[in-house]
């Protein structure tokens, strides 16, 4: 059977994006259809047929699959090889063949088109189903935003996108009332994944989860996390309860969630219904302690003690005389409100009654210094945390691995180096050429002085005082000599102590730069010729041609 391609195309592209169904998944849905309707069609369900759905060359089989046997038990699902051969004379069969008895779909009886129609219905609904499953079940427990489409008394038909939900009158709050077109909020409680008519998606705004939702959009100090919401009790259109609560304590979590003036929880409430009375929503500050709890569940009602019994989750609550009805609430809504939000079960008694009976109680003064003492204990213990901490980022650097250890201060005085050490070397070498002193000490001799006497006859001798003569046994000629050898000897040892330290120098280059292979020296035989004569020229210094005789004049004897 031969189709139009065009057609099929713009109907398979129409179904995508209506329904959100892929081509292949709309062929293979058409395909499993017409074989359960072709098979229908011939009498049983186990009979084995075929269908081909070709969209390039725009053609359409259709046929049932026969076994070629030599006797035949199943007419439905076997046939003989004369009945084959006599039926398609153009092959010949042997057993084991397949034999294909092909449909005209042309004639096709209208029950099967019908049939494939149906089938196509249903196939579509549970592939519109898994999709639309896929897309909402990330949405569980938040808002969605609908357009109001169809709406009577006994709910409202909402168009959320690719499909519509329906809003049944139970999951309204109270007494609002929608006008078609009006888009409104939504909270999705569940996405089922079974049903005959297309995807089970829940929706309500009666639900306590409604409000909460609700409250994280608004407030942003819940929805960054600052502020919990720890439980919910709601009677739609009435009353609800909200508890509260923050790991920080320098935030007032009902504070926060109420604003100035009220204007964070308006915002909320504007939200909840349009009949002609607004529900109202009380905020808890939650507390640990369980008798605090339940008396702050309770409010507007004075509560002045409570008696708690934890073992059978139930609380007996003391509240004043002219606080009962407000305990109790109008309906006694507060008090289920107050039972639903704890999870105890509470009987309220006024204060009169109570000491009639002789009940003891724990007065809410008793109760909040305990939650008092708790507080301080907890704010200490979070500032010993936070001083702990400040400690180990100080003396920790951040992005270093633990268990590292910075590097320590280094003394630089008790530290020596190359330079100093060579430097003490040179001064010890220079102190010990260095020429000692000769003193040079005058020799004195004394000499016998010769006595001469003339006796004449005319003159008579007289004794004369006897002198002392002081000579020296080194003349200036020796000792001009001794300073110029010994200025010579000074010389030659400077002159020596260079070319040793030369040839040392010499010696450590030479050592660095040998290699293994065949070694050439760094001079020219010019360059060492001059080297020796600079090194003899060295030897002699401005000294040698000084001229000694003009000192003569300071030596001379007068």
């Amino acid at each position: 059977m031969a189709i139009n391609v065009s057609e099929i195309n713009a109907a398979l592209e129409q179904i995508e994006i209506n329904k959100g169904i892929s081509r292949d998944r709309v062929i293979d849905a058409l395909k499993e259809s017409m074989a359960k309707a072709y098979r229908k069609s011939l009498g049983g369900d186990d009979a084995l047929v075929e269908v081909n759905i070709d969209l390039d060359s725009g053609v359409i089989e259709m046929y049932q699959v026969k076994n070629v046997v030599e006797e035949v038990q199943d007419d439905l699902l076997e046939i003989s090889v004369e009945d084959a051969e006599g039926e398609d004379k153009s092959k010949k069969y042997e057993v084991g063949d397949q034999f294909k008895i092909y449909a005209n779909l042309d004639e096709l009886r209208k029950a099967i088109v019908l049939t494939v129609k149906n089938l196509m219905k249903q196939k579509f609904a549970e592939a519109e189903k898994e999709v639309l499953h896929e897309q909402f079940k990330d949405k569980i427990n938040t808002l969605i935003t609908g357009r109001v489409e169809q709406y009577d008394d006994r709910g409202a038909s909402i168009n959320i996108g690719r499909t519509n939900v329906y809003l049944p009158r139970k999951e309204m709050i109270k007494d609002e009332r929608f006008a078609i077109g009006d888009s409104i909020k939504l909270f999705v409680s569940s996405v089922a994944a079974t049903g005959n008519k297309g995807a089970q998606i829940v929706v309500s705004r009666s639900n306590e989860g409604f409000l909460k939702a609700l409250m994280t959009e608004e407030i942003h100090d819940i929805y960054d996390g600052t502020i919990i919401i720890k439980s919910v009790a709601r009677e739609a259109g009435e009353r609800s309860k909200v508890s509260v609560y923050s790991n920080d304590i320098s935030v007032d979590p009902a504070g926060a969630c109420i604003g100035p003036n009220g204007s964070r929880i308006q915002k909320v409430v504007s939200q909840l219904g349009n009949g002609s009375s607004k529900e109202k929503i009380d905020i808890i500050a939650y507390k640990d302690n369980t008798g605090l709890y339940i008396m702050e569940a309770l409010k507007p009602a004075r509560v002045v003690g409570i008696k708690v019994d934890e073992e059978n989750k139930s609380a007996l609550v003391v509240v004043k005389d002219d606080s009962l009805s407000l305990a109790i609430g109008r309906k006694g809504v507060n008090a289920r409100l107050a039972v639903a939000l704890t999870g105890y079960k509470i009987d309220i008694k006024i204060e009169s009654d109570a000491l009639i009976e002789g009940i003891e109680y724990q007065t809410f003064d008793e109760l909040n210094s305990l939650e008092m003492e708790a507080k301080a204990k907890k704010i200490a213990e979070a500032q010993r945390e936070a001083l702990v901490y400040q400690q180990t980022t100080e003396t920790a650097l951040p992005g270093l691995p633990e268990g590292y250890v910075a590097p320590q201060a280094r003394n630089y005085e008790e530290e020596t180096n190359d330079f100093d050490a060579t430097l003490e070397e040179v001064a010890e070498e220079e102190a010990a050429v260095a020429p000692k002193a000769e003193e040079v000490a005058p020799v004195v001799e004394e000499t016998p002085v010769k006595e001469e006497a003339s006796v004449t006859e005319e003159v008579k001798p007289v004794e004369e005082a006897p002198t002392t003569t002081v000579k020296t046994t080194t003349t200036l000629e020796d000792l001009e000599k001794s300073l110029a050898e010994e200025g010579n000897k000074q010389q030659k040892r400077n002159s020596g102590n260079r070319r040793k330290k030369k040839t040392e120098e010499e010696k450590e280059e030479t050592s660095v730069a040998r290699t293994d292979g065949p070694r050439m020296s760094i001079y020219t035989e010019e360059e060492l010729k001059e080297l020796e004569e600079e090194e003899n020229e060295e030897i002699y210094s401005d000294e040698d041609d000084i001229d000694y005789d003009e000192y003569d004049q300071y030596y001379d004897e007068d």
